[in-house]
């Protein structure tokens, strides 16, 4: 998701700052997008110029302090607020007060995740969805005490990049995930209770208008981060059953079958 907001964002002609906490990372990350903006030179959807002025717009650091020259920060590491609200609160202290902090998280709080800060009038909710290049929705998510100046500039930046925003208010999973949480849930419910197979409830669900089926998607957007995200829906609307995990998504991530990005997940994924 970093990497396809980066992307996004060099396009539109922003210079961008990848961070990450390995310099083994950023290297995969910065070929992954040099490899995506080629692949749009040569479909025709972006033109040398743009493409060579996006790679010249990214550079890498492994040091989080770099990040103060920015003037927005889309932070986009796993969901899980303790690790989100200490990230925040080094944002904070490091960098100018007009600077804009926004998190990329699917369903946390942003009102919690601007409690660690000093300053929660600048912190917001950009939910980008995957892959985040291509993709156009973007959610925007206003926290109590967010500014109207920061979600002013927050519309701005979505809508420089060509992408639809949606300002949502600040409760669990904002829209996007919480309308999907059935779409995963009785999936797994099917799957589990022996009523058809996994390629069959994707077949059966791309067949009724939906690009990919819901095994399909958890693939691509990692078995992990899906798991995380129904564990904090169904924790924030205090273990509402339409909303509880299912034993599958647990042993998925156990097992460590995460989809697309470790090679296995509902399906197999070789070179």
């Amino acid at each position: 998701m970093g990497a396809g907001i980066a992307q996004a964002a060099a396009l539109a002609g922003y210079g961008v700052i990848l961070y990450d906490v390995s310099q083994d990372l950023l290297e995969k990350a910065i070929d992954h997008i040099y490899a995506l903006i080629d692949k749009g030179v040569a479909l025709g959807k972006v033109e040398e110029a743009a493409a060579r002025a996006a790679r010249e717009a990214l550079r890498a650091t492994t040091t989080l302090h770099d990040m103060a020259e920015a003037g927005l920060i889309v932070e986009a590491v796993p969901e899980k607020l303790a690790l989100k609200q200490e990230i925040f609160s080094r944002l904070d202290a490091l960098t100018a007060r007009e600077t804009i902090l926004a998190s990329n998280t699917s369903s946390l709080s942003i009102t919690a995740l601007a409690g660690a800060t000093n300053h929660p009038e600048r912190v917001i909710g950009l939910h980008f969805f995957n892959p985040a290049h291509i993709m156009r929705l973007v959610e925007i998510i206003r926290g109590e005490d967010t500014s109207d100046e920061t979600v002013a500039a927050a519309d701005a930046f979505v809508g420089r990049l060509g992408k639809q925003a949606v300002h949502c208010q600040d409760t669990p999973a904002f829209v996007v995930n919480r309308v999907a949480r059935p779409f995963y849930g009785e999936a797994f419910r099917l799957l589990g209770e022996g009523a058809a197979d996994v390629a069959t409830i994707d077949r059966l669900m791309r067949s009724i208008g939906f690009r990919m089926g819901p095994f399909e998607l958890i693939d691509l957007i990692g078995c992990d981060i899906n798991y995380d995200v129904t564990r904090a829906v169904y924790e924030a609307y205090f273990q509402e059953p339409r909303y509880r995990p299912h034993p599958i998504q647990q042993r998925m991530v156990e097992s460590g079958r995460l989809g697309r990005k470790s090679g296995r997940g509902f399906y197999s994924y070789d070179k």
